[in-house]
């Protein structure tokens, strides 16, 4: 499994499309499952439920996927908050996405239907789950300035480096 972790505005969803469609694999995004479980978008579900029963649907969307079949998956921003999550992800190949707070903002200007952006601790947010998601790194690619064939292509080749130094009698 290739599982891409990072915060929001970071590509996640069409770096991952990119690294599916090249390593011929399914892509899943877990926003995606949670959507389809609950029968309506992420922003009703923070509206209506609150945002801890979103991230409760979240942690058991994450689970199944990952314990099903080869895909790259990618996560919603929040997901590696729960400890269980970043357990699970120690199994898998986990790639941080890397943006700054700056690029984040310009890359979701105007963006009304991600209830995050309306924090007012969002910059105190940004560099906490910084901290997580490099816990859980394998691997991390700046996405800043950078199209997403170029993140992608990085994503590849940091990838293809790790597993050789991992696994020398693979080579």
């Amino acid at each position: 499994m290739i599982v891409l972790v990072g915060f929001m505005g970071t590509g996640k969803t069409t770096v991952g499309r990119l690294l599916a469609e090249h390593l011929r694999l399914p892509f899943t995004d877990t926003d995606h499952v949670v959507e389809a479980r609950a029968g309506r978008p992420v922003p009703e579900v923070f509206r209506t439920d609150g945002e801890e029963a979103f991230r409760d649907m979240e942690q058991a969307a994450v689970a199944d996927v990952l314990a099903g079949e080869e895909a790259v998956v990618s996560l919603g921003g929040g997901a590696c908050g729960r400890a269980a999550t970043r357990e699970r992800l120690r199994a898998h190949t986990v790639v941080h996405l890397r943006v700054s707070l700056e690029q984040t903002r310009a890359r979701t200007a105007g963006d009304t239907t991600r209830p995050v952006l309306q924090r007012p601790d969002l910059p105190a947010l940004h560099a906490a789950r910084q901290r997580l998601y490099d816990e859980v790194a394998t691997v991390a690619v700046p996405t800043d300035g950078r199209t997403a064939e170029e993140v992608a292509r990085d994503v590849l080749g940091r990838i293809e480096t790790h597993h050789a130094a991992r696994d020398p009698e693979d080579r």
